[in-house]
């Protein structure tokens, strides 16, 4: 009996962690290959036998993975991100959550036939998007603007309320408060009201005596992360005593409050819950599919399931996202691509295995089909958003197909003065740094900036890459210099990665080009280097070039030492010296230039990539 016990519990996590993994190698969504996996271990095959395995543990579990899987999404929220999209992202959750619930409980009444009950409590869970779908699916698509950053705050703030108001039905359904359209509307609002009060309110406490803890180093360092999912736990189960579901609230606003305090740094907590929630993730989605019924799951996938399903798409979404964003700043293209990716994801699967548990035990004709229906939903949109919202988006000139901009790993003063000097050719430079001093100089020069690790997968779902295509490492560090190289590689692609030159740690030039990025700017234009020319004086010029213009008459003209940079081409591209490709400025274009001070400068030697030793050449041709 243990036996089979722990090879079920094997199971379930080498398809979790395996779905993932292969998805990312086909560079498709996970969630489809998880539910797959899910559907083909449970009903399918009968290989696994979820309530036999975890019994009444199982929806607590879920519950409280829910909201330790929100609380990571709240890390990644970022309040000054709201002045630009506060409103609309508002009105989504607010006005918009009222009317998806609106139609789609009245398309599941006339199109699926479901009771009134099922089919409102079934619009109320569908009121969900979910972080887990919609920020996998906007990194593949690298939306330009705030539209990025918008439905990255709708997907994780409309899954508290979607759950919150599903609960309230959910209760109302079981308790019979819902006798008329007023004690339906009292009991909601209070419900809300409650748990927005009791769960912000308790989310916020947890956040502070937290932070509190550790800025007085309370906590040794390998403690944090258990104390910190201790503090989610405690105050997601707390808070659901005081209100069913506040706990997702509470999670949430802790996640939120912990992101944007500067008080201590949160680095080693966001990296453990970013593995945590990639584990999570997985698990859940294999334990609830693995749930559903076959006939279920067959039986809804017939014509009025297909129907419904269009609903949402091109009726409810579109509906929803046009009436919230009326009489805001938004244009037409960004509504349009704002209505075009709504994907449903964990928190919908979970409720509604919940719920649907429920009813079936309390009596209720039917409540399988809520948790059909929604996983129904939820492939169905992951599958139709996933395929086609990349090509919305570029149609809604939304999505640049070859971003010029430049994510800088470091933000030191040579970052930042490069920074400076991309942003003001007219690109976007994003430094991410996680070095709170750094990042607080950078924002004081304007730059977009990212506090974290570059490290980290979690760093690299949240950054908002618009208008961003190559990566420029810039640390004193060389191994990370080359390791965010190797992170980014897939991001952008081999030909899209630089850093700074490193010595060769055996003395030999001959090293596969797999383990490093391009080299950067020349041999001599190491990191210390660089710093010693910009704090003794050194500027970064952007020099028109004319017809008459040489290499020889830039050296006749600037007597100091100089390092060519970029080069800022008649077309608008922008070009990247390395050690590999040689800039040929011409007639019309801009050359950038890292120049010494004349006070500081060395023998003067222009520094040009016109003279290749044969290592060179041989990175040249790799």
């Amino acid at each position: 009996m243990h036996e089979n016990l722990l090879v079920s519990f094997g199971i379930i996590i080498v398809l979790a962690m395996g779905a993932q993994w292969i998805a990312w190698r086909l560079r498709l969504p996970s969630i489809l290959f998880l539910l797959i996996f899910g559907f083909v271990a449970g009903p399918i095959t009968n290989v696994l036998h979820i309530d036999d395995l975890i019994g009444e543990l199982l929806f607590p579990l879920v519950s409280v993975a829910v909201g330790i899987i929100l609380f990571e999404g709240g890390l990644s929220l970022k309040l000054s991100e709201l002045p630009h999209i506060g409103v609309p992202t508002g009105r989504l959750i607010t006005v918009g959550a009222l009317i998806t619930w609106a139609i789609a409980s009245w398309g599941a009444f006339s199109i699926l036939n479901l009771d009134l009950t099922l089919s409102v409590l079934l619009g109320a869970i569908l009121i969900v998007t979910g972080p887990t779908v919609v920020t996998p699916l906007l990194r593949q698509i690298h939306p330009k603007g705030r539209v990025g950053s918008l439905l990255k705050w709708e997907g994780i703030l409309i899954d508290p309320v979607g759950a919150l108001i599903a609960v309230l039905v959910f209760e109302g359904i079981i308790t019979g408060n819902f006798t008329s359209i007023e004690a339906a509307t009292s009991t909601i609002f209070i419900g809300v009201l409650r748990t927005i009060l009791e769960g912000g309110g308790l989310g916020l406490l947890a956040a502070a005596f937290l932070v509190f803890v550790l800025q007085r180093y309370w906590l040794p360092d390998y403690l944090q992360n258990g104390v910190t999912l201790m503090m989610v736990i405690g105050v997601f189960a707390l808070a659901n005593t005081l209100q069913p579901e506040a706990g997702l609230v509470a999670t949430t606003v802790m996640g939120i409050a912990m992101a944007n305090q500067e008080r201590v740094s949160i680095t080693r907590i966001l990296e453990f819950t970013e593995d945590l929630q990639i584990l999570l993730i997985g698990t859940l989605f294999i334990i609830l599919s693995a749930r559903v019924s076959l006939d279920n799951l067959l039986a809804v996938m017939r014509l009025p399931g297909l129907l419904f399903l269009l609903l949402l798409i091109f009726v409810v979404r579109p509906i929803s996202v046009l009436i919230s964003t009326w009489f805001t700043d938004l244009n037409w293209r960004e509504r349009a691509f704002i209505a075009w990716l709504a994907p449903r994801g964990i928190v919908a699967a979970s409720v509604a295995s919940v719920f649907a548990f429920e009813l079936n035990v309390e009596g209720y004709a039917g409540a399988d089909q809520i948790a059909a229906y929604t996983f129904m939903i939820i492939v169905g949109t992951v599958v139709i958003y996933s395929l086609t919202s990349g090509w919305v988006a570029r149609r809604l000139d939304l999505a640049e197909e070859h971003p010029q901009g430049v994510l800088i790993v470091g933000a030191d003063r040579v970052a930042v003065e490069i920074g400076k000097a991309v942003r003001d050719l007219g690109f976007e430079a994003l430094l991410v740094d996680n070095n709170q001093s750094h990042i607080r100089e950078a924002r004081r020069a304007g730059l977009r900036t990212f506090y974290g690790s570059a490290l980290s997968e979690k760093t690299s779902i949240d950054l908002d890459l618009s208008g961003i295509g190559r990566l420029l490492a810039l640390t004193p560090n060389n191994e990370v210099n080359s390791l965010a190289s190797l992170h980014f590689s897939d991001e952008f692609g081999r030909a899209e990665v630089y850093q700074l030159y490193a010595e060769p740690v055996n003395g030999s030039e001959r090293r596969s080009t797999n383990l490093h990025g391009r080299f950067l700017f020349d041999k001599q234009l190491v990191h210390e280097k660089a710093l010693e020319l910009i704090e003794t004086g050194g500027e970064i010029k952007t020099i028109p070039i004319d017809e008459e213009f040489t290499l020889d008459a830039l050296h006749d003209q600037y007597e100091d030492e100089a390092y060519p940079l970029f080069l800022f081409t008649e077309q608008g591209q922008l070009n990247i010296n390395t050690l590999d490709v040689e800039l040929l400025p011409k007639s019309g274009q801009k050359l950038v230039i890292l120049l010494a001070s004349a006070d500081s400068a060395q023998p003067r030697m222009m520094r040009t990539n016109t003279n290749h030793s044969a290592a060179d050449e041989e990175i040249k041709r790799n």
